[in-house]
């Protein structure tokens, strides 16, 4: 019978390793990224600082580590690039409402994608630049269907879905942030989120029946 191999510092490296790696998911949602520190985030994970170098070489790998695991705009993006790909018939508007929509209510939900967008515009680093390209990944496959719908309109239909896309994202994080109203609409009630949702939809009807 073969001898049983000793696991223990494998196991324990293993188990440490994804205390850190968490760790860096909870320090960002409690304190934002200028919180991710080496001291923030070995407290939380209850480990010796030093682990951090041992493991991950630097803090920004151990966070790099993280971020890139996360490909925050997969589960946002997921139903648009299901219907481009097996419902080709459907029409570009239909997919872009359900793009905006899901993008507004799971930034709403979701306070470590907050954190991550404030971060996002704050520093032009390059895992940023990584987490912008997956948000853009969508796009290349919504945007030709649709100038083939709107062909001999004109539509510049990325000016209007930008737009719409840093609309979200202001008015939700102006609301988590001060907890107000924007233009007199409160965004904290299911009355005023379902105002902006009914106009996201309205935009976008007029937009494709713009001739």
């Amino acid at each position: 019978m073969a001898r049983k191999t000793y696991q223990g510092e494998k196991n324990n490296k293993s188990r440490t390793m994804n205390k850190l790696i968490q760790a860096v998911g909870i320090v960002l949602k409690q304190k934002g990224y200028t919180g991710l520190t080496v001291s923030n985030i070995t407290a939380e994970a209850g480990v010796d600082r030093k682990l951090v170098s041992v493991y991950f070489g630097s803090v920004n790998n151990l966070i790099e580590t993280y971020i890139k695991g996360k490909n925050y705009w997969d589960t946002i993006n997921e139903s648009a690039i299901n219907l481009l790909t097996t419902a080709p018939e459907t029409s570009t508007r239909l997919i872009l409402e359900n793009l905006l929509l899901t993008q507004l209510e799971h930034f709403t939900n979701d306070d470590e994608m907050q954190k991550i967008v404030l971060w996002q515009i704050s520093e032009n680093t390059e895992l940023m630049a990584h987490v912008t390209a997956n948000r853009e990944e969508i796009y290349p496959l919504l945007f030709p269907k649709a100038d083939q719908e709107l062909k001999d309109q004109h539509v510049d239909l990325r000016a209007i879905s930008s737009i719409l896309v840093a609309g979200i994202y202001y008015l939700v994080l102006h609301t988590k942030t001060t907890n107000s109203t924007f233009c007199e609409i409160d965004l904290t009630t299911d009355q005023g989120m379902g105002r902006i949702k009914t106009t996201i939809k309205k935009i976008l009807e007029d937009t494709y029946s713009i001739v």
